[in-house]
């Protein structure tokens, strides 16, 4: 005796069939660290307001004549300390100058001392640290030692000594030297730490299995990838060269009170505070929202190259 197990199977009509499955976007563009991160930096009103004030302070620094007509250098004692007036609205010095012509051109100054200033620190940082992150071992101890001597030194209190010592040869190269010579310690870590992660990449394995040097991987492979940390670090530098040249200039080891910069107008103004305070007030304000500005565009840059900084958000 037998019996047969018969099953159903159920099949439902075309017409009736609801799945629908993506297509894939073979052709897409790949995302990568630096799009992204412009994507999210592009949405934040700051960063317009910070990228706008720095390139006002830059065309003002490189065009002062775009803002101001009035020679900076015209004094006249008739009128020492006096308020605004036509085609002169923040007034006038103790010497009678133009407070405001002197503020434009003496942009010039202190961005230039703040860029070079960065230069020279970032340069030797980012030697200092990409050889001691990528090659390791005694060159490592030795370059990091070294690093951390100049980092016990306040650079302010080296810029002091050198600007002291060579009073003759005062110019904003020297001044750059100073500052930047002895700054680019915390640089160097920066770089160190990040060159010690891309350094476990596999692209870097597989350069140094194709055959190709040490020092080639390191200049074309390892720096590129890690130079986004440097550029955030570079912004923040900036922005403290610009006050170190102003604080040097207020303790009267600047460039000296011939040269225009807001370091110079500030120091130059503290003897009239009581009388005319508004003329240490003005450069005071350029200065704080130039710094300001640059440090905004570092913290949001550092932010937007951060994957977990943007995920928080």
């Amino acid at each position: 005796m037998s019996s047969e197990v018969t099953s159903t199977h159920y099949v439902a009509p075309v017409e009736t069939t609801t799945i629908t499955v993506d297509a894939v976007k073979v052709a897409a563009k790949p995302t990568s660290l630096w799009s992204d991160a412009w994507q999210d930096i592009r949405r934040r009103p700051t960063f317009w307001i910070s990228v706008a004030i720095v390139i006002v302070v830059l065309l003002m620094s490189f065009v002062p004549t775009l803002f101001t007509h009035t020679d900076p250098t015209a004094c006249d004692l008739t009128y020492s300390n006096a308020g605004p007036a036509a085609g002169h609205p923040l007034g006038y010095t103790f010497q009678g100058c133009d407070i405001y012509s002197r503020i434009v051109w003496g942009t010039r100054v202190s961005v230039s001392v703040g860029i070079l200033a960065t230069l020279i620190g970032s340069i030797i940082g980012l030697i200092m640290g990409a050889l001691a992150g990528f090659y390791g071992g005694w060159l490592d101890s030795v370059l990091s030692r070294v690093g951390d001597i100049f980092f016990s030194i306040p650079y302010i209190l080296a810029a002091v000594v050198v600007m002291t010592v060579f009073a003759q040869y005062r110019n904003v190269f020297t001044l750059s030297l100073a500052i930047g010579g002895f700054a680019w310690a915390s640089t160097a870590r920066v770089v160190r730490a990040e060159v010690l992660r891309v350094r476990q990449s596999d692209f870097v394995t597989a350069s140094l299995a194709l055959g190709k040097s040490k020092f080639g991987t390191l200049s074309s492979h390892v720096i590129p990838n890690a130079i986004a940390p440097l550029l955030v670090v570079t912004t923040l530098s900036l922005a403290a060269a610009i006050v170190a040249e102003a604080t040097l200039a207020f303790l009267g080891v600047g460039l000296g009170d011939e040269v225009i910069s807001w370091g110079t107008e500030i120091s130059a103004a503290q003897t009239s505070i009581r009388v005319a305070p508004m003329s240490l007030i003005y450069p005071s304000i350029f200065l704080t929202v130039t710094v300001l500005a640059f440090i905004m565009l570092g913290e949001l840059i550092r932010d937007a190259l951060d994957p977990r900084a943007r995920a928080q958000r």
